[in-house]
């Protein structure tokens, strides 16, 4: 019998000094005592899962996110993906993805990344704009930036994702568009591009409390984002979710199974999983529940609806036993506004978002919860 797929997604919560603006579950200031004691644990909860799930599944993507898994020693990623590969059914074609900040990269470690099969990684420049660093509080500067993309293209790397970074005080789009440019000068195969939230509970959350912080206005967020839209297809990217976009063949495998609500196992502090209809999410939040009837169909449409395509109203059939508009038939009324300016759009078996319908995706996508 074939085997189901799964995710898995690994969360190393330290990094060498939080952003600002970052509402991750994560911490600086971490001792290599500190680390050492997280990954034995971290190791401990793999061997756990895998005695409940890994005789079920095909693992066919492996994300290891943070915080800023590069901070680790590199024997610490060998050593998570060793318990991996022994705890569960790991595909050898398996997409793995690691996260890396530009400062905490080297050869040793980009080198021990490739050997043990990582063979995606995850940079997070956000700005080549020195001030944009600055305000943003990256510890990296554009120039570490280059230096070690070229590295891990040297180290072997093929598949390489640029997080960017718009709408941050003091940016213009002038600003914004030489970041893009320098990017695709580059040429990665991947792009992530999302606009700055203040959340609370940040150091940014304060400043703009206090007035310390002024937000970009939306009008210039919308405008920069489709301005960034325009520029990467111009340049053979394609637009594939609401803050992502490739070059052909190149999509995340593993983000799009959050996105088509294909199920993902998540080890490690805080992370969330979402496996045989149930939503848990590991300590310090504790959070579990399992999915009814309703739960699944709202989720299955509002994830969907980030990616450019939509979602196949056969698929929903097949996967729910009914017809889309039986089960949502009391929305369309509330809908017909969207439908009737183009911002969401029904055609050849697919309902999706338009460019214009993402501005306003979330007064959308409410309808469906």
């Amino acid at each position: 019998m074939m085997k189901k797929k799964l995710g898995i997604y690994i969360h190393i919560p330290f990094c060498s000094a939080k952003c600002g603006y970052c509402g991750f579950y994560s911490k600086s200031g971490s001792s290599a005592a500190e680390q050492k004691d997280y990954v034995k644990t971290l190791i401990d909860d793999i061997k756990r899962y895998g005695k409940t799930y890994g005789n079920s599944y095909l693992v066919d993507t492996i994300f290891i996110g943070g915080g800023t898994p590069s901070v680790l020693p590199p024997s610490c990623i060998r050593e998570i993906l060793e318990s991996l590969r022994a705890g569960f059914d790991v595909d050898p074609e398996a997409e793995i993805t690691i996260e890396a900040n530009p400062k905490t990269v080297s050869a040793a470690k980009l080198q021990v990344y490739r050997e043990n099969g990582v063979n995606r990684l995850s940079m997070g420049l956000q700005s080549f704009d020195r001030e944009c660093l600055r305000t943003l509080g990256r510890i990296h500067t554009a120039e570490d930036f280059v230096e070690n993309f070229h590295l891990a293209r040297q180290c072997g790397f093929d598949n390489i994702n640029i997080d960017l970074m718009f709408a941050i005080p003091g940016q213009t789009m002038d600003i914004w568009l030489d970041t893009l440019r320098k990017a695709v000068v580059l040429s990665p195969e991947h792009l992530s591009f999302y606009s700055l939230q203040i959340e609370e509970g940040t150091p940014f959350y304060q400043k703009f409390m206090t007035g310390q912080l002024e937000e970009i206005p939306d009008d210039v967020d919308r405008a920069m984002y489709h301005r960034a839209i325009a520029f990467l297809k111009e340049n053979g990217y394609e637009h594939y979710e609401i803050s992502n976009c490739c070059r052909p063949g190149y999509a995340c495998r593993h983000n799009l199974k959050y996105w088509s609500m294909e199920e993902y196992l998540g080890i490690g502090s805080g992370a969330s999983s979402y496996v045989n209809g149930i939503r848990f999410t590991e300590p310090p939040f504790f959070e579990r529940h399992e999915n009814d009837f309703a739960d699944e169909t709202s989720e299955f449409v509002f994830t969907g609806l980030r990616k450019t395509c939509g979602i196949s109203l056969d698929q929903f059939a097949r996967r729910f036993g009914r017809e889309f508009w039986t089960v949502f038939g009391d929305r369309r009324k509330e809908l017909e506004e969207y439908f009737a300016s183009g911002m969401l759009v029904e055609e050849d078996g697919w309902l999706r978002l338009s460019e214009t319908g993402i501005d306003v995706s979330n007064r959308i996508m409410a309808e469906f919860v």
